[in-house]
C-alpha cells in the first residue's frame, strides 16, 4: 500500500467531525470494523465501516487483470472490495483524515495507491488509463471543487479521456425524484423538503439528478453506451440491484409500498410533519448508478 500526499492542500474541506477521530484510532489499533460498530451504534461509524458498503460494487464482473481508479474514496468504504477483486486500485481523496483511515484498514493490501488531494489537481499526474472508473457519492458534489462553467459536464469529459477505449464509468448518486422524497424526506445532502423534487439547487453547490438529465449529461460529455442499475433500498447499504432487465416482481413491489404507506403514516403523524427517522429514509431511496 503507497500514499502519496503530495497534492493536498494542507487542510480537510469537510470531516464527520470527531467520529473520524475514533475511525483513525480504531483502524490504527488493527481493529475489526465490526467490533467498532458494535461497541459505537451510530449512523456515521455504521455507514463508514459496513461491509453492506461493498455491495455496490461486488457483483460486478471485475478481472484480475483490471486496473480501477476510485475517485472520492473516502474512509475506504469500497476499497477493500476492489483491492480484493482487480489487479491495481487507485484512490483519489481530498480528505487525508479519511485517507489515512483508508490506509490503516487496507495496510496489507500491495495493490492499492492512495493519493490525497483534488482531483483536478491530481489528475494531470496520472500517467495511465483505467479499465474502470467509480464515482460512489461523489458526482453530486462536483461543482463545489471544479471552477468550470459546467462542472458535471466537464467532470464527465475528464474522466472519459483516463478511461481505456473499453473502459467504465461506474457512477452512483441519489436520485433526485426517489419515492423517499415524494414521501416526506428532506434532500439528503441538503436537508431542505422537495429541493430535489422541485429542481431548486443552488448554483455551484450540491445538487443530484433525475434519469432524462443523466442521459443528457453522459451523451453530451459522449458516453453514449450506458446501462441504469436501481439499488435496493439505496447505493449505500444495497441489498438488491435491480435493473430495466430486472425490475422488481409484484411481490416486491407490495412489500415496497406497505413500506412506503407505514413511512407516509408516520410523516402525517409526526409533530413535525414530514420527518422520518434515517432507517425510514434510506428505506425508500431508489439510486440510480450508471454503467
Amino acid at each position: 500500500m503507497k500514499i502519496d500526499d503530495r497534492y493536498h492542500s494542507g487542510r480537510d474541506h469537510y470531516s464527520d467531525g470527531d467520529v473520524e477521530d475514533l475511525l483513525l484510532e480504531a483502524m490504527m489499533e488493527g481493529r475489526a470494523a465490526q467490533e467498532v460498530i458494535r461497541e459505537h451504534p451510530v449512523w456515521p461509524v455504521f455507514y463508514h465501516l459496513s461491509d453492506l458498503r461493498e455491495n455496490i460494487l461486488n457483483w460486478i464482473p471485475f478481472q484480475k487483470t483490471d486496473t480501477v481508479l476510485e475517485i472520492g474514496a473516502g474512509c475506504g468504504a469500497v476499497t477493500g472490495a476492489l483491492v480484493a477483486l482487480c489487479k491495481e486500485v487507485v484512490c483519489v481523496e481530498l480528505s487525508k483524515k479519511r485517507s489515512l483511515i483508508n490506509a490503516y484498514r487496507h495496510r496489507n493490501a500491495n495493490n492499492l495507491e492512495i493519493m490525497i488531494g483534488n482531483f483536478s489537481d491530481v489528475r494531470d499526474r496520472l500517467e495511465r488509463k483505467f479499465d474502470y472508473i467509480t464515482l460512489i457519492g461523489v458526482y453530486e458534489y462536483a461543482a463545489l471543487y471544479t471552477k468550470e462553467e459546467h462542472p458535471h459536464l466537464a467532470f464527465l469529459q475528464q474522466l472519459k479521456k483516463l478511461l481505456k477505449p473499453e473502459g467504465r464509468l461506474i457512477i452512483a448518486i441519489e436520485n433526485r425524484l426517489g419515492l423517499k422524497y415524494f414521501a416526506g424526506c428532506k434532500e439528503d445532502h441538503l436537508g431542505v423538503y422537495f429541493q430535489g423534487i422541485e429542481n431548486q439547487y443552488a448554483k455551484g453547490g450540491v445538487r443530484t439528478f433525475g434519469r432524462t438529465e443523466m442521459i443528457r449529461l453522459l451523451e453530451e460529455a459522449g458516453l453514449r453506451e450506458y446501462r441504469f442499475y436501481y439499488p435496493y433500498p439505496d447505493y449505500k447499504l444495497a441489498q438488491t440491484i435491480y435493473s430495466d432487465d430486472y425490475l422488481p416482481k409484484k411481490v416486491n413491489l407490495c412489500k415496497i409500498s406497505g413500506i412506503l404507506m407505514r413511512i407516509v403514516y408516520c410523516c402525517l403523524m409526526s409533530p413535525r410533519r414530514g420527518t422520518v427517522s434515517y432507517r425510514q429514509d434510506y428505506l425508500l431511496s431508489f439510486q440510480i448508478p450508471f454503467w
